[in-house]
């Protein structure tokens, strides 16, 4: 979850992963991590270049610094940009773009491209992935994830955000909350049970840990929050 705030939004990301929330730790802890290994196992070039779209605060990009010979991070967010650039002091071969993915220059083409919770923010999404795919090398990998529209968390969000609910949503978890080719791997992860994730704990985290594998199998796949993809030009 997120809406617009004064704090820093590197911060503000950084949270996610540290939440007292155990269910709402556990959602971002597991996509960070499962997109963290799909880098490693798709880094095969150590000679190679990777770029991120939108890297946020940073998470992969210093997974990507040490897999590629050349890594660009590109965004348009200046206190992002300014994390990257901060980055980029203890990985000399990681340089900072600014631009818009819709209308990039960039003419490079890159072994590895990863792009992770950006696609829903971009009003162009078709331009984006247009770009993506022109920007992947012949041979090249992208790894990009995405929330499912349909998915509960997804539909709670949106009364979330509605006047006089969102602080509500900021006393329960008691946490900063901001507006937030070919498939080779398709994976789907993340079960939101409303109230039981909020005050359920430790339980309501293990609950929908073992709910997940069922329904990420099954005709409900859709109720799960984030869809995660490796595709191959």
């Amino acid at each position: 979850m997120s809406v617009a705030t004064d704090i820093d939004p590197v911060v503000d990301q950084m949270t996610l992963y540290e939440s007292r929330n155990p269910t709402r730790r556990w959602l971002h802890v597991s996509r960070r991590e499962w997109v963290l290994d799909a880098v490693r196992r798709h880094s095969t070039n150590p000679r190679g270049s990777a770029l991120e779209v939108g890297p946020g605060a940073g998470t992969y990009l210093p997974a990507l610094a040490s897999g590629h010979a050349r890594v660009t991070a590109f965004d348009r967010e200046h206190a992002f940009l300014r994390n990257a650039r901060e980055i980029a002091e203890e990985y000399p071969n990681l340089r900072v773009v600014t631009g818009d993915i819709t209308r990039c220059e960039l003419a490079e083409e890159f072994e590895l491209i990863l792009c992770t919770e950006v696609i829903e923010h971009v009003a162009r999404s078709e331009a984006t992935l247009r770009e993506l795919h022109r920007l992947m090398s012949p041979d090249g990998v992208m790894i990009l994830t995405t929330p499912q529209r349909y998915s509960s968390l997804e539909q709670l969000q949106r009364i979330a955000y509605l006047p006089g609910v969102i602080q509500l949503v900021r006393w329960v978890y008691r946490e900063s909350i901001w507006d937030d080719g070919q498939v080779i791997e398709e994976h789907k992860m993340g079960v939101y049970i409303p109230f039981l994730a909020e005050f359920g704990g430790k339980l309501g985290r293990n609950v929908a840990r073992r709910l997940e594998p069922r329904l990420g199998s099954g005709r409900l796949s859709w109720l799960l929050w984030t869809q995660c993809y490796v595709l191959r030009k």
